[in-house]
């Protein structure tokens, strides 16, 4: 079970109370799934119950009383336990389970995994300064605005609605890909560098991680079709990361966190005008991926198994969140590198 699939079983068990009686109150539109906070446990976490008590007319702790039984019938979902003044956490059957569901929902979805309806028939309006760090901020807020179902219009004049800290210098001879990332991933209120450091093919510069990691992923792809495998979304055959024994092996791949994520922060990119948080997402995604990719093909007389496609599987849905992300901000991202 995804995290989006998640979300729509919680608000399935809010709409069965409601339809059996147990609850009078409006469904809400949409219910927030996230990592338990402290205190909490479980795979998720949710505060739909303390959403609710209000016009419920019920004690938080009642709600979420109501929801925990409806929850515990519903199919992937293997225990809840209410902490707190009504928080739900929510325990999964298998993290296999759920890690496997999100690689599929990703490859179902392509590039286009997390794109949402937070902005649904709303339009946004971007004044901005003739400046070219505001220029290409908002281009990026306007494609991320796009995905949640929004419409962004850029105009200039005052009042200005988006100043992000101008650019100290024409970034122009950093080339488009590499300019653009040096005006997108500071934060609006911090000032870009303008510097060869980012045109630098190695681990230390961030926009070379990310591109570095898709790449990778396509000759992966292309390596195992000439091995004869392709992808398909399993068990992962492995304890933790590549690389490192000491991983618990109850917990989640470190991937399966920052793709889970990916809906989330486009969200949150789209309503806050922040492109850097997408940028910065992007860093985490290809970082995670990174000690992945040495195990996704069969090494010496090694024949590719299910696991070997599993891994694939979920390269593959690290690199279409990294080449859809890219696109968002603008920026290529190559199938060689």
């Amino acid at each position: 079970m995804t995290p989006a699939e998640l979300s729509r079983t919680v608000l399935d068990a809010v709409c069965r109370a409601v339809d059996a009686g147990e609850l009078d109150v409006a469904p809400p539109e949409r219910v927030t799934v996230a990592e338990p906070g402290p205190g909490g446990c479980g795979d998720f976490a949710t505060n739909v119950a303390l959403r609710l008590a209000r016009p419920a007319a019920q004690p938080p702790q009642r709600v979420a009383d109501i929801l925990r039984a409806r929850l515990l019938d519903a199919e992937g979902v293997r225990d809840v336990v209410v902490t707190g003044p009504g928080f739900l956490n929510i325990s999964l059957r298998a993290r296999d389970d759920l890690l496997t569901g999100l690689v599929r929902e990703i490859r179902e979805r392509g590039t286009e995994y997390g794109y949402g309806d937070a902005l649904a028939g709303q339009s946004v309006v971007l004044r901005v300064p003739y400046e070219v760090r505001a220029e290409v901020v908002a281009d990026a807020v306007a494609r991320i605005v796009a995905t949640q179902g929004g419409r962004a219009e850029i105009e200039h004049g005052e009042p200005v609605t988006l100043r992000p800290v101008p650019a100290p210098e024409d970034p122009a001879p950093l080339g488009p890909d590499a300019a653009r990332w040096a005006l997108l991933h500071p934060a609006p209120h911090d000032r870009p560098r303008i510097t060869a450091d980012h045109l630098v093919q190695r681990e230390i510069n961030p926009l070379f991680r990310i591109r570095y990691a898709h790449a990778r992923v396509r000759a992966l792809v292309r390596n195992a079709h000439d091995l004869g495998f392709t992808a398909e979304p399993g068990e992962l055959g492995l304890a933790g990361t590549a690389g490192s024994p000491g991983h618990d092996a109850g917990a989640p791949h470190p991937l399966q966190t920052p793709l889970a994520d990916h809906p989330r922060i486009l969200r949150t990119a789209a309503t806050a005008q922040a492109p850097d948080r997408l940028a910065r997402h992007l860093l985490a995604v290809a970082d995670a991926s990174l000690p992945l990719l040495p195990e996704v093909l069969p090494v010496g007389e090694e024949k590719p198994g299910a696991a070997h496609r599993a891994r694939l599987a979920l390269a593959e849905a690290a690199g279409a969140v990294l080449a859809g992300g890219l696109s968002l901000l603008g920026i290529d991202a190559p199938e060689h590198l």
